[in-house]
């Protein structure tokens, strides 16, 4: 595309006038701009580039402009741009084939919706209504989305302003490093968040509790990868108490962990398949070429629907464009082995490379995560493990940008989530970068 630095500061004015930004004070707010991009490579209208180790909102599993998706959109546009759910399409079922195929025959139906926030809304919904119950638990350290339920499911500071939804019950998942039950090991920390999570149940009742909804793996909260026995241990208890297991795989979801869903990339850490009973899903399904999202189903729970009806519906279900992209994405995915470079960057280079910088620097605490989803927990302390005060984290992010690399950060940790699609070359540019960051520090 032909650049010009004009439209850069119209962009710049129509933002400032016109566009209301999420969680933030107005008035302060100085966006960057971005004009364009292509696999792992953003750039603005001075023709400046950066590596995009933020996946944009660590949703841009596929890269930037992959061109079946692109291409798949466009041929559905000429086909039929939009059609109400309540309509069969044959793009939306083959979509939800794809899917199914990808989270294995323990599932049969998919609910599309047009994001995660709403995708946890709905399991949440189906679960209250296929047992009766009311409450539903989560973690603490979490993040679930920003409408009604979703934002009083999710555990961060987010939910305070906005705690109007009923029958929610909050506890503390598992987090070696920042350990609230003084554990040592993995196993401690693992078995000892299992107690405090059937002691939640019981104290609440567990005739009342509708649901548990985790993220399989925690991203905003820190890329909380579950000590082993964890989710086997979930698991157990919902079995126990008749309780309705959610796995929110709206960020882990689609390649992030080096396999097509978290819960199968954590099988052998598991000793064996842990399964929920839903699961929700967004971003990497079509990296939000067009916005969509969605809850799979056990048949357990959607024959409870054959005869009564689900009192839930969106306008844009299944939207054609919207499963176009997911079908276009999957297909790439699986044709050009996009998972498994995931996995393979990971486990060759981003894990050896982030370890070698936590080494070299003291700020880094701690390095965790797998495939191309990472964090770095950043310390004022290595001792203490106290965290790095929002200054150290404002100019680490200013020097990335400097550097040419356009950083994810989530209070005191930097999120490494570059595409699936990432390669070696970028990686280890983008390592370098990192290194000379904390260097300036």
């Amino acid at each position: 595309m032909t650049l010009d630095p004009s439209d850069g500061q119209l962009t710049r004015e129509l933002d400032k006038a016109h566009v209301f930004h999420s969680w933030s004070a107005q008035g302060a707010l100085n966006p960057m701009v971005i004009a364009g991009g292509l696999g792992s490579t953003v750039w603005d209208f001075e023709g400046n580039e950066y590596l995009d180790f933020s996946s944009q909102l660590v949703n841009t599993n596929i890269g930037h402009q992959h061109p079946a998706v692109v291409s798949a959109i466009k041929e559905q546009a000429d086909i039929l741009t939009t059609v109400a759910p309540a309509h069969a399409n044959l793009t939306r079922g083959k979509a939800a084939q794809r899917i199914l195929d990808r989270a294995g025959s323990s599932y049969d139906k998919v609910f599309f919706t047009n994001g995660g926030a709403d995708a946890n809304e709905n399991a949440i919904r189906m679960a209250r209504l296929y047992t009766g119950r009311d409450k539903v638990l989560s973690a603490y350290r979490s993040y679930h989305g920003n409408t009604g339920a979703a934002v009083v499911a999710t555990g961060d500071w987010r939910r305070v302003p906005n705690e109007y939804s009923r029958g929610h019950v909050h506890f503390f998942g598992p987090f070696a490093y920042r350990s609230e039950f003084w554990a040592t090991t993995p196993e401690e920390e693992s078995a000892r968040a299992l107690h405090h999570l059937e002691r939640i149940i019981q104290a609440e009742g567990a005739s009342s509790i509708a649901a548990i909804l985790i993220e399989t793996i925690p991203g905003t909260a820190g890329v909380l990868v579950p000590p082993p026995g964890y989710l086997t241990g979930v698991r157990a208890l919902a079995d126990r108490y008749g309780i309705v297991l959610i796995f929110d795989e709206v960020m882990a979801g689609f390649g992030r962990t080096g396999g097509w869903f978290a819960f199968q990339s954590l099988a052998e850490q598991e000793g064996g398949l842990v399964e929920p009973d839903l699961i929700t899903f967004a971003k990497g399904v079509n990296s939000g070429y067009v916005p969509a999202g969605g809850v799979i189903i056990s048949p357990s729970i959607s024959a409870t629907f054959d005869e009564s009806v689900f009192p839930g519906g969106l306008t844009y279900s299944g939207h054609p464009l919207a499963m176009a992209a997911i079908v276009g994405a999957l297909d790439a995915m699986e044709s050009e082995g996009i998972v498994e470079n995931a996995a393979r960057i990971g486990r060759d280079v981003l894990g050896p490379g982030l370890a070698a910088l936590a080494a070299k620097h003291a700020a880094i605490g701690e390095v965790r995560g797998l495939g191309v989803f990472w964090a770095l927990d950043l310390v004022a302390d290595p001792e203490t493990r106290e965290p790095a005060p929002a200054p150290v984290v404002g100019a680490l992010k200013a020097k990335l940008l400097s550097l040419g690399l356009l950083p994810f950060f989530a209070d005191n940790r930097l999120h490494v989530v570059p595409p699936c699609v990432v390669t070696d070359a970028e990686a280890q540019r983008a390592l370098a970068l990192y290194d000379e960051a904390f260097s300036s520090l």
